[in-house]
């Protein structure tokens, strides 16, 4: 019987698996692969932390986040360093009458609300700590990114929904309130909010990134009734714009590798 050799050399190794990082901290565990929305997630709360300590708002032995997961000091030296660098213009007079005329049907008091969500859910001996950390950022990352590149919230919420609706990317139809858990509808009813809330709703069921995607069931109030409300519209798309610029701007000065993040080459902050 004739044996073949064969030649060990020629044969080509299995591709290393890069482990995405940013400046040489690593976002996931060799073997993990993840997809790109949670490894954006990741470089963006890293990038924060690691600006949080080069101000000196986070301590340097802060532990890199495991598994995603910010420490408690991260996420509190995070808030802070984001009040600090993001200083916003308040909306002028002028701002919000052209936005409230060009947006009248959004301002109307209304008991019908159709809305999305993504539930994350306390159970028994789950960390809250760790888990409003990923609540958190994941409000982050959609008030941030949603609609850049196809619908985020949907796509966020069949990653990390425990709620059912999940799989329809958390769309939770139109509700009365009387449909909702009362913590919940407090929060969602009685407002003239429209796109994702700037803060998390807590319920009996644990912590909600909510969008209010229409709202129903009443009249277009007059411009002097809803002034507050056109104000803090402008002001958390001037927080969007601004924040999503200064992740740009800490991203083009860092290694970032295996991410995605779009880094800008030059300021865009003036």
């Amino acid at each position: 019987m004739k044996t073949e050799t064969i030649d060990l050399s020629a044969v080509a190794a299995p591709a290393a698996t890069v482990v995405a990082s940013v400046n040489g901290v690593a976002l996931h565990r060799e073997a993990e692969t993840l997809a790109p929305e949670i490894l954006r997630q990741r470089a963006c709360s890293e990038l924060l932390r690691q600006a949080a300590i080069r101000d000196g708002l986070l301590d340097a032995s802060d532990p890199p986040p495991r598994d995603g997961i910010l420490s408690e000091s991260a996420s509190q030296s995070i808030d802070a360093w984001l009040q600090a660098e993001l200083e916003l213009p308040e909306p002028s007079e002028e701002a919000c009458r052209r936005h409230h005329a060009a947006q009248a049907a959004r301002y109307r008091t209304g008991e019908l609300v159709r809305a999305r969500h993504i539930l994350f859910a306390v159970t028994p001996g789950v960390d809250v700590v760790a888990l409003r950390n990923r609540a958190e950022t994941c409000l982050l990352d959609v008030r941030c990114h949603d609609g850049r590149s196809g619908d985020g919230f949907a796509r966020a919420a069949r990653e990390l929904s425990n709620c059912p609706s999940g799989e329809i990317g958390g769309d939770l139809g139109w509700m009365e309130p009387a449909e909702c858990a009362p913590e919940f509808a407090r929060e969602v009813f009685g407002h003239l909010e429209i796109g994702v809330l700037p803060r998390l709703v807590h319920s009996r069921f644990g912590l909600h990134v909510v969008e209010v995607l229409e709202r129903k069931g009443g009249e277009p109030q007059a411009f002097e009734a809803v002034r507050g409300s056109v104000a803090m519209a402008l002001r958390q798309q001037a927080w969007v714009t601004a924040l999503r610029q200064c992740l740009q701007l800490l991203a083009g000065a860092a290694d970032v590798v295996g991410v995605d993040l779009d880094a800008a080459e030059t300021p865009l902050v003036q």
